[in-house]
């Protein structure tokens, strides 16, 4: 791809656009097509430091800065390049390999990309309002969640806000059980000055309170706060976003927005402190997320623990402009749809019990997955595939679930999904669980009555 026309190129010295020149020149005709190339619009002063997240990037003489990255579409860390160029003639001098970009954390430095085979567009979906599955029955005990994204970018915060819609409306997870730990504390994130607006899966303001930000030291706080209320019977779910680096065999991290990178190790060390409790569920988007399986397993306190990572130790993690893959499919087997409200590729309820249980997430994003994750598992026991969020009303009665929605699609249609879920809470729950024990009650007679006329039936046929 030829260099972008001279109307998108921002004012440029000579040098520099010889330096765009020959870094386009010296790409391989398969880098052509899947490296993307940008360079910082302002020459770099002989002992400048630029820091590709904590790698120092050494400026030994004034140059001009070439940034090439080798998988766009990637979740940090993965492969890239810095191509240092002579200020005053453009001609190339180094190249550093890396694996982060210059404005991972705070973009501070202007980048102009001048050859972009690969652009992340959104998602071309028209978003609609789906229309409700069977809606759920709070389980015995309570659930909780983290939700955390350190140096974020749009996708990681998109992927957070489907997630905490699905725990609010489809299953009633309190909002006050739910922390949302972003970037600097607000809806903020890099590249992006001011708090985003619309959320793209629907096109409505955003609805996720932050809590804190996407640091080690408020993460661990989360946990700290979780410890103090969780008790036996809860479940607790952690999904992890943004970015991850890995350095090498058990030595994976989870990037944050300031202060110290949290590793696995260190995470799983944390994890040990919490209380004895249920349930733990555990979903990580970010790249070399596999690198936290197996310490989380081993130093859980829950009877039952599951991890569902999207990549293995050493690999990277993939998205588009508006959703990471792994993370979007995850949490749309959990709501039922997809963030822009259509249907899903298959049910994920492949047992037919009318909940979604963690391992059942896990298969459905699996099998949709894109070529570039690596989607892993890791359980402590075979029950703990099993753990879920809640269970549908009525599921082994296929009648019950089409009466409850046809009597209540009209009023769903027409209020906003938070106030028509908060009156379902309070109003329609009640009487919804009240008639699931008179009729687990009146099955239990029917299925005795059964018995005995099947019982003399066979006595007499047979």
């Amino acid at each position: 791809m030829a260099i972008r026309p001279e109307s998108a190129v921002p004012e440029l010295s000579a040098a520099t656009r010889r330096a765009m020149e020959l870094s386009v020149r010296a790409l391989s005709p398969r880098e052509v097509e899947r490296t993307n190339l940008s360079v910082v619009t302002a020459p770099q002063a002989k002992g400048a430091r630029l820091l590709a997240y904590r790698q120092a990037i050494p400026i030994e003489r004034d140059s001009i800065v070439v940034f090439a990255d080798e998988m766009p579409g990637a979740n940090w860390s993965h492969p890239c390049r810095y191509i240092l160029c002579d200020a005053r003639t453009g001609e190339p001098y180094t190249e550093i390999p890396a694996r982060f970009p210059l404005e991972l954390r705070t973009p501070k430095i202007a980048l102009h990309t001048f050859h972009e085979p690969i652009v992340l567009r959104p998602g071309l979906y028209w978003p609609i309002k789906p229309r409700p599955g069977c809606f759920k029955r709070v389980p015995k005990g309570k659930r909780y969640a983290i939700l955390f994204s350190g140096a974020s970018n749009a996708r990681h915060v998109n992927d957070m806000e489907f997630l905490y819609r699905t725990l609010r409306d489809h299953y009633g997870v309190p909002d006050a059980d739910i922390i949302c730990l972003n970037h600097d504390g607000t809806l903020n994130y890099n590249g992006n000055p001011k708090p985003i607006v619309a959320w793209p899966g629907d096109n409505t303001a955003y609805r996720m309170p932050i809590k804190g930000k996407g640091t080690k030291a408020d993460l661990d706080a989360a946990l700290d706060d979780i410890a103090a209320r969780i008790k036996a019977e809860d479940s607790l779910l952690i999904h992890t976003n943004n970015h991850g680096g890995w350095g090498g065999w058990g030595k994976s991290y989870l990037c944050v927005q300031s202060g110290a990178d949290y590793y696995a190790a260190d995470f799983a060390a944390k994890l040990k402190t919490l209380p004895k409790f249920r349930c733990l569920v555990v979903m990580m988007e970010q790249c070399h997320a596999g690198g936290f399986n197996a310490p989380i397993v081993a130093n859980s306190p829950a009877q039952y623990t599951s991890v569902a990572s999207a990549t293995v130790e050493d690999q990277s993690s993939w998205g588009d402009a508006e959703f990471d893959f792994f993370a979007r499919d995850w949490i749309a087997a959990m709501a039922g749809h997809t963030p822009y409200g259509g249907a899903l590729a298959s049910n994920p309820d492949s047992n037919g019990d009318g909940t979604i249980s963690a391992r059942e997430a896990y298969d459905y994003a699996d099998s949709i997955h894109y070529s570039g994750d690596t989607p892993n598992w890791s359980q402590s026991s075979a029950t703990a595939r099993t753990c879920h969020l809640a269970q549908r009303y009525g599921w082994a009665w296929t009648w019950f679930c089409p009466i409850v929605i046809d009597l209540l699609y009209p009023v769903w249609e027409k209020l906003p999904i938070p106030e028509f879920y908060d009156r379902f809470r309070k109003g329609i729950a009640p009487v919804l669980d009240e008639f699931e024990v008179t009729m687990e009650k009146d099955a239990a007679t029917a299925r005795g009555a059964l018995e005995k006329r099947l019982k003399e039936a066979i006595a007499r046929s047979f």
